[in-house]
């Protein structure tokens, strides 16, 4: 019988360095993500939350059905790896570039910055991308 080391990680194995490293990312991001929030206030405050939120909403598509510790439904892995990829966020963050509203972009961008602070937490916590069954890389 064999055993799949994959199977039972509940973490990333990412080295150490590259998690402090996300975790510096993060913290700039966030205090950055807060700066932009009191600055502005409004809708801007909203947009920081929402995308602090976001990307964990895709456990909801995993909800239903069998679940183990540890392992997301193989359903929403493609939604969940989609939300946790750092260049999605980035791209999110430079749509602020097309309106020319400044009450719609200082928003957006934030979202993304936001959003892109999520997912260097996650990283810097060891949570990173998930396999196609479910279980952490």
């Amino acid at each position: 019988m064999t055993h799949d080391a994959t199977e039972g990680a509940i973490r990333s194995s990412a080295s150490r360095q590259v998690r402090i490293a996300w975790g510096v990312l993060a913290v700039f991001l966030l205090i950055w993500a807060v700066f932009e929030a009191v600055k502005y206030g409004g809708w801007v405050i909203a947009a920081v939350v929402a995308g602090i939120v976001v990307p964990d909403l895709s456990f909801l598509a995993g909800l239903s059905g069998p679940h183990q510790h540890g392992r997301l439904s193989p359903r929403a892995v493609p939604l969940y790896n989609l939300l946790h990829r750092p260049v999605v966020a980035v791209a999110v963050m430079l749509g602020c570039l097309i309106p020319d509203s400044p009450a719609v972009a200082v928003p957006l961008f934030n979202f993304g910055l936001a959003w892109l602070q999520h997912i260097a937490s996650d990283r810097a916590f060891g949570f990173g991308l998930r396999t196609a069954d479910g279980w952490q890389r």
